[in-house]
């Protein structure tokens, strides 16, 4: 069962997420709050799987719950997925460097809602190409992060080859393909080196490794 967290200040929208979601049988929509402080106190009372979190809200927004649940080890295993409009796109990059796991806007159609919970669940990331291509349009025009990546000396070439094929949005499949190998040794050198870079997720791993200059962005 994939335990959901609501944190949105607008009730039609929490009860039109709670509706779509509770006629699953595999999810469950544990609470609901109005803003970022109630949410941490119910993300900590519920411990979810998924937190959606709206990226605009009273008392503390989006990002900054966000932040604080990140840097909770005893949150670790929530997933951040915000939800934001369209137009809302200069949030993408704070977001995810916050610790989000991806982002989802609110139109979204019921079938991709529901698929996008459950690849949060699984620990992947929720980085549409559009998404992505934001992401490294901010690094084209912006220096190097010095000290982000720490830890990239510590990883093997494979697993050095996994993180960049990552952050060019390719899946674990894709990878596994890329690289010949199978799909769950692809997937250990991408959970080797989160952990080596203590990143919380995928989308932390594709932020490192564009902050570090593994990988290079591209103009075209």
């Amino acid at each position: 069962m994939i335990r959901v967290l609501l944190v949105d200040d607008q009730p039609l929208i929490r009860s039109g997420f709670r509706a779509l979601l509770d006629l699953e049988d595999d999810i469950e929509v544990v609470a609901e709050a109005a803003d970022g402080e109630e949410g941490l106190e119910l993300a900590r009372e519920h411990l979810p799987d998924i937190a959606l979190i709206d990226i605009q809200m009273p008392v503390v927004d989006g990002i900054e719950a966000t932040r604080r649940i990140a840097a909770d080890p005893a949150l670790a295993r929530v997933r951040v997925v915000i939800l934001t409009n369209y137009g809302m796109d200069e949030y993408v990059f704070d977001a995810l460097r916050a610790g989000a796991a991806g982002f989802l806007v609110k139109d979204i159609v019921p079938d991709d809602l529901l698929h996008a919970v459950r690849v949060a669940a699984r620990g992947d990331a929720l980085l549409a190409p559009s998404i992505t291509r934001k992401l490294i349009d901010r690094y084209i025009s912006q220096p190097l992060d010095t000290g982000a990546g720490a830890g990239l000396e510590e990883l093997t070439s494979r697993e050095r080859e996994a993180v960049a094929l990552v952050a060019r949005g390719l899946s674990n499949d894709q990878i596994a393909d890329r690289m010949v190998i199978s799909p769950l040794t692809a997937k250990t050198h991408i959970n080797r080196a989160m952990a080596k870079l203590h990143a919380r997720d995928r989308a932390q791993l594709v932020v490192l490794a564009y902050e570090s200059g593994l990988v290079a962005p591209r103009n075209s």
